[in-house]
């Protein structure tokens, strides 16, 4: 497990149970992980997901979500702004993943949101990931 990047740890969690056609993957919970979840699950690529209350920290359990072929819905996931580098977009340059079809997710002054809210909105902040 990443201590210094929880938001990478969480990415590359979901990533690795997609391969491995898990039907749900544990992570230890936290707020800004579980709205990351919530903008996962509006956006359809992943099927649900709960923080089990379960010690300090708690558990997000994300059940993933495949096709009738049995193809993972989330095909990839990028960390953007690391803890060493941050990344922030304006209002102006909020980043396209793959023209449209991926979505990039932002912590914003309002909390986090997908980048097609942030461009409703008018608002930029920091681009935590983006997925596909």
């Amino acid at each position: 497990m990443s201590a210094t990047d929880p938001i990478a740890d969480m990415l590359t969690r979901m990533r690795n149970a997609a391969l491995m056609r898990k039907r749900e993957v544990q992570i230890p919970a936290s707020r800004l992980k579980a709205e990351i979840a919530r903008i996962l699950k509006e956006e359809g690529y992943i099927r649900n997901y709960k923080v089990i209350d379960d010690g300090p920290q708690g558990i997000l359990a994300v059940t993933l979500k495949y096709t009738e072929g049995n193809q993972s819905v989330l095909a990839g996931a990028r960390r953007v702004s690391k803890p060493g580098c941050r990344v922030y977009c304006t209002r102006d340059s909020i980043p396209k993943v793959y023209d449209g079809l991926g979505v990039a997710i932002i912590s914003t002054s309002r909390g986090v949101l997908s980048g097609a809210r942030c461009e409703e909105l008018g608002l930029g902040g920091e681009v935590l990931c983006t997925v596909w």
